[in-house]
């Protein structure tokens, strides 16, 4: 779970924002990145949108978690992009399409960013909301209508999976996904029902969708992942970006995968987990971020094809300030995982070496850590 944005840091946030945030007026022209937003308020009858800056060209940096961690960009930065796009929006069915949600879907299928004139019928407020999914963005403004100034570039491969009505969902994600198709376009598909058999498209919830893709395609991968023989020995990865440190922990035995978070003021604390045969349940305490951790996970697992025990221990120190999404945190796990593993033969020296990069004393987590507690008891060659 991403925590809110710590009252001390609030003010600043709105100021910085503020200072980027584009002259209000109701008639522009801007390339959306594309972002798309689909709300949960009021179901089915919820409000979705676009998100765009008042300026044409390359704006793709604006709504790209890959590229912030890939470029280590500070919050500061992200907020300066973040702070120039206007958000506007309309009261939608998620199951009667009407011209503005086929745009939306035009938008989504879209590679690159997209040129669009808004009309809006009132004027943006310069304020902004807070999600602990989501990345921070600008209160919405009612939309008229919207134009678009170019066709979308649209990959083939999305083009002819969209278009065709007799393939599931879960189905048409997986194929998309191993075409090397971004997580996060798959999640704008998703969310403005652009996949799956005809009866069954509709609108779905921004963060409901990110969620459902990171959980169905890492579904996927253990579906392989759990016929792999066992790791032989402990590895441990770990990688930070804005205060989010990980360190990522597998042990030899069958796939249990955990995740626990800790803020470094010890105000926040989540944890969920799951055997060997998965969850029946949300993981409702460290939220969408259980799932973009699993899937990144899974990904090195499928590629080295192993199965594990998976711990992960998650720092939040006060530099993380401003909440970017969960998207960062998949992001930073590819990363951490691609710097390869550092190998130990003891819980005990895994531990200790751990320690060495906390500020939080590593005994918070381990002593908490439901993997840890019964490895122990099913292990014994290994010296806790």
């Amino acid at each position: 779970m991403q925590p809110e944005i710590r009252k001390d840091k609030r003010e600043q946030l709105i100021s910085q924002l503020k200072l980027n945030f584009p002259k209000p007026k109701l008639h522009f022209s801007g390339s959306t990145p594309p972002e798309l937003f689909v709300g949960r308020v009021n179901y089915p009858n919820v409000f979705s949108g676009i998100l765009s800056p008042t300026y044409k060209g390359d704006t793709s940096i604006m709504s790209s978690p890959d590229e912030w961690v890939e470029k280590n960009m500070p919050i500061d930065e992200v907020l300066t992009y973040r702070g120039q796009m206007i958000y506007g929006r309309k009261l939608t069915n998620i199951k009667l399409p009407k011209s503005f949600h086929n745009i939306t879907q035009e938008l989504a299928l879209s590679s690159k960013p997209v040129s669009m004139e808004f009309f809006l019928k009132k004027a943006p407020v310069p304020d902004f909301t807070e999600s602990k999914m989501l990345s921070i963005m600008a209160k919405p403004a009612p939309i008229e209508k919207v134009i678009l100034e170019e066709n979308p570039r649209v990959d083939k491969k999305v083009d002819y999976i969209v278009g065709d009505y007799d393939v599931r969902a879960t189905d048409a994600l997986q194929e998309l996904y191993n075409s090397n198709i971004k997580t996060s376009h798959l999640q704008k598909l998703f969310s403005v029902g652009m996949l799956g058999v005809k009866t069954d498209r509709k609108l779905v919830p921004t963060r409901w969708s990110i969620t459902a893709v990171d959980d169905i395609l890492s579904k996927e991968l253990l579906k392989k992942i759990k016929t792999y023989s066992e790791i032989n020995e402990i590895s441990v990865f770990h990688d930070e970006y804005n205060g989010n440190h990980y360190e990522i922990i597998l042990l030899p035995g069958e796939f249990k995968f955990e995740v626990i978070e800790i803020e470094t003021t010890e105000e926040g604390r989540w944890q969920d987990y799951e055997d060997f045969f998965g969850r029946k349940k949300y993981a409702d305490s460290v939220t969408g971020a259980y799932y973009a951790n699993r899937l990144a996970v899974c990904e090195y697992l499928e590629k080295i094809k192993k199965q594990a025990n998976v711990v992960i221990f998650r720092q939040i120190s006060e530099d993380y300030y401003a909440p970017l999404g969960v998207g960062i945190l998949r992001e930073l796990m590819r990363r951490a995982v691609k710097n390869g593993p550092i190998k130990f033969s003891s819980i005990g020296e895994t531990l200790g070496d751990i320690k060495s990069r906390l500020i939080i004393p590593v005994e918070k987590y381990s002593e908490s850590s439901w993997i840890l507690k019964n490895y122990g008891k099913q292990k014994k060659l290994f010296d806790f």
